[in-house]
């Protein structure tokens, strides 16, 4: 993978134009970078190169709040859906998650639980942390406890319907007794280390490239637009979170 130069001068050094056209820059990197993620399914940029520039756009919009409009990266999560799929308007928008690289990002983190939950600045919080499972972000949507429809994250909005390709995955139950009217499961579909390493022997043995990694492997193998591809790929899916109820 390469690696995306990152400015080092200091932020709140900078003027106002230098600013704006570094501004420009990244967010031209970082757009191109979430279409190869998001889109593509074949990322160019490592994880830690890739939030260096996230962190240096959004530093630079703090520095200089005229950079930030409501079209700013920083207002966005993934990409836009691709033109191949259909497009599932979220009822309630999908987020994603913020990253901490430093003692420093926790502290503040902590601090922010503390006030929104109205303790005092030496209260002690409780936290329970867990491995993150990385693949492909879904809400399945069950109406009358049956499988409506399954959309990617996309940009957090709009995502890509892949409801067909949801329905090969096995444990996806298509029904679900005691449901309510609408809910929505929000979860991850993702690649066992196990059966990644097998994928990519089997690519192998056909001659065909091997995937990075067990992500792309997952996203790829769910955004196929032949359901069988997809159905040949051993998916699993990790609930860890709800949309519309």
């Amino acid at each position: 993978m390469s690696k995306a130069p990152v400015p080092n001068t200091p932020v709140e050094t900078l003027s106002a134009d230098q600013a704006r056209l570094e501004h420009e820059r990244l967010a031209e990197a970082i757009a191109e970078a979430d279409r190869q993620y998001y889109q593509d399914d074949a990322p160019t940029l490592t994880d830690a190169d890739y939030d260096a520039l996230r962190r240096r756009y959004e530093a630079l919009e703090v520095a200089h709040p005229a950079l930030r409009t409501a079209d700013s990266l920083s207002e966005k999560v993934g990409a836009a859906p691709a033109s191949k799929f259909g497009k599932v308007t979220h009822a309630v928008p999908m987020l994603s998650l913020s990253n901490a690289f430093a003692d420093e990002e926790v502290i503040d983190f902590v601090g922010r639980v503390r006030r929104f939950l109205g303790l005092a600045a030496d209260a002690p919080v409780a936290m329970t942390a867990e491995p993150k499972i990385d693949g492909l972000s879904c809400s399945l949507r069950y109406v009358d406890g049956r499988l409506s429809v399954a959309a990617t994250r996309g940009d957090g909005a709009v995502g890509e319907d892949v409801t067909a390709n949801i329905r090969t995955i096995g444990e996806i139950p298509q029904v679900l007794t005691g449901a309510p009217e609408v809910l929505e499961v929000r979860g991850e579909v993702y690649l066992s280390h196990a059966d990644f390493r097998r994928i990519n022997a089997r690519q192998e043995e056909r001659g065909l490239p091997p995937f990075a990694n067990p992500r792309n492997a997952a996203a790829g193998s769910l955004r196929q637009l032949d359901p069988e591809i997809t159905r040949q790929r051993p998916l699993r899916f990790f609930a860890y979170s709800w949309g519309e109820i």
